[in-house]
């Protein structure tokens, strides 16, 4: 069973952390890693470089239409960075990842 990490930016830790957080509680994801990262990107015609933060949020591909609706609808940014992609990991992990986001099947 292959499973998708959802790859999200955010300007804050305390923005990565509501949003995860609220994706948790929805039972959209199974788990949240966060971590900053230093961003370089074309925004309005300007080259801009600044300090963002990182969700990588776990969950099913049944769960992807409603997570990526989902943070669409919390997160700040007028162009949010929200990337799916399908990973496949240790059985076990994708045992747990399935037996966490059975509730919303």
């Amino acid at each position: 069973m292959a499973f998708l990490i959802v790859y999200v930016t955010h300007a804050s830790e305390a923005e990565a952390l509501r949003v995860s957080q609220e994706m948790l509680q929805a039972r959209l994801c199974a788990c949240a890693n966060i971590f900053p990262i230093q961003s370089l990107y074309w925004w309005q015609g300007a080259l801009e470089s600044g300090q963002e933060w990182v969700s990588i949020l776990k969950t099913q591909h049944s769960h992807w239409g409603a997570l990526r609706s989902a943070i669409e609808q919390t997160h700040p940014y007028d162009t949010p960075c929200i990337m799916k992609i399908e990973v496949s990991a240790n059985e076990k992990y994708e045992r747990w990842i399935e037996a966490h986001l059975a509730a919303l099947e």
